[in-house]
């Protein structure tokens, strides 16, 4: 999914930091997945492997000692993780989207 660059014709919320975008402010807006202030998009920043939204690093509890480079992209945003059954939908999306990997349920 791409993001695009836009003039905010409504206030929103950035899905990366809470903070409002303002009226006329550039934001970056993706289908489905809402808006982010330009600064923010400069975050490196997981995809959840689930619901293919940001994994929320910024607020992960494991934010101090991860290094985004080298730890698995295959992350769970806490949305996700907190839902009945997440590890049956985690593995249903690695199955999905890495069939390779042939994980038995």
């Amino acid at each position: 999914m791409s993001w695009r660059k836009i003039p905010m014709k409504f206030p929103g919320t950035c899905i990366v930091c809470n903070e409002k975008i303002e009226v006329n402010e550039i934001g970056l807006w993706a289908k489905g997945l809402g808006v982010k202030h330009e600064k923010c998009a400069q975050i490196n920043e997981l995809q959840c492997i689930v619901c293919r939204g940001p994994a929320g690093c910024s607020k992960c509890e494991f934010q101090d000692v991860c290094d985004i480079q080298k730890v698995s992209q295959l992350c769970i945003c806490k949305k996700c993780s907190e839902e009945k059954n997440s590890f049956v939908s985690y593995q249903k999306s690695l199955k999905k989207n890495f069939p390779l990997l042939n994980l038995n349920s």
